[in-house]
């Protein structure tokens, strides 16, 4: 397995283990992305044995996805138009928030489920707070992300794209917000996989963004920052996320070795994808400082 199919793989185990999948699912999911019964039986083991003491009990049983509260940003978000522009093997597709009279633009990267409405939420939200935002379809090259009637499968399609296009996408994402929000500093912010995804843009070089924000996503093995020089980063984990927390301590180093302005925050008493409103480790107190946060980072290296 490829590094991602691997971490997709692990996450699918873990939301087994934690009571947000049946086995029987899990293994489905796991067969999608060329996992067999065996290592998928395996897998699941592994996991169960990783998991800290603090998060033994289902994952379900803590806060509960829905909350009183609107998330943080909601109130005062932008619609979405559906886009699409010239990427380097085809038409890529993505959702626009426009800001009147942006302050910066951000592309932001969804996580291994795609390009749906609550990644479109956060594109309104950004154009909400003054940041014109791309949210931008990894799955384009297979017609986007809706032509999956099953979101598994959408998973297992992204866990099958070579890095190498991701990026090349990515790149051209970028160039896109450029070209929609001209003569603005840009800056990436993506979820989970998306996260994993703004460290590799940074990895591979991205000096077109002035600032990067990873929720939650692995650190890639032996990465390189020097290309990125003056893009200021903030990395953003969750105190209950054993598997991505174990990359924190490589990519602390890889920023002081490139000499990045950094700062690494991880929220308390919160669990991988505490961001997303819409799923069941959503976590209102830590989206709420995560946002508030994100908007200080901006304010201050994107403008």
């Amino acid at each position: 397995m490829t590094p991602l199919q691997r971490y997709i793989a692990e996450e699918i185990a873990t939301d087994h283990v934690d009571g947000l999948l049946s086995r029987r699912e899990a293994l489905r999911r796991l067969a999608l992305i060329g996992v067999s019964t065996t290592a998928a039986s395996a897998l699941i083991t592994a996991c169960a044995q990783d998991r800290t003491p603090a998060a033994d009990s289902p994952v379900t049983s803590r806060e509960p996805a829905t909350a009183s509260a609107p998330p943080p940003g909601s109130e005062n978000a932008k619609p979405t138009t559906p886009v699409t522009w010239a990427g380097p093997r085809g038409e890529l597709q993505g959702a626009w928030a426009e800001a009147p009279n942006p302050r910066g633009g951000v592309l932001v990267i969804h996580e291994n489920k795609g390009l749906n409405d609550h990644i479109r939420s956060v594109a309104g939200r950004f154009a909400g707070t003054g940041y014109s935002a791309l949210a931008i379809d990894l799955l384009s090259g297979h017609g986007g992300t809706a032509t999956f009637a099953d979101p598994a499968e959408a998973t297992a399609a992204l866990s099958k794209i070579p890095p190498e296009e991701s990026l090349a996408d990515l790149k051209s994402g970028i160039g896109e917000v450029q070209r929609r929000a001209p003569d603005k500093k840009l800056a990436a912010v993506g979820f989970c996989m998306g996260g994993g995804m703004v460290w590799r843009l940074l990895d591979a070089g991205a000096p077109e963004l002035a600032a990067a924000v990873p929720f939650y996503g692995p650190t890639p093995e032996n990465p390189d920052f020097s290309g990125s020089k003056n893009v200021a980063v903030l990395g953003i984990y969750a105190a209950r996320d054993d598997r991505v927390n174990a990359t924190e301590a490589v990519a602390r180093a890889a920023l002081e070795r490139a000499g990045l302005v950094h700062e690494l925050v991880t929220e308390p008493d919160a669990e991988h994808a505490f961001f997303n409103d819409t799923g069941p480790r959503y976590n209102p107190t830590a989206a709420t400082d995560a946002w508030a946060r994100v908007q200080d980072w901006l304010a201050r290296h994107v403008g």
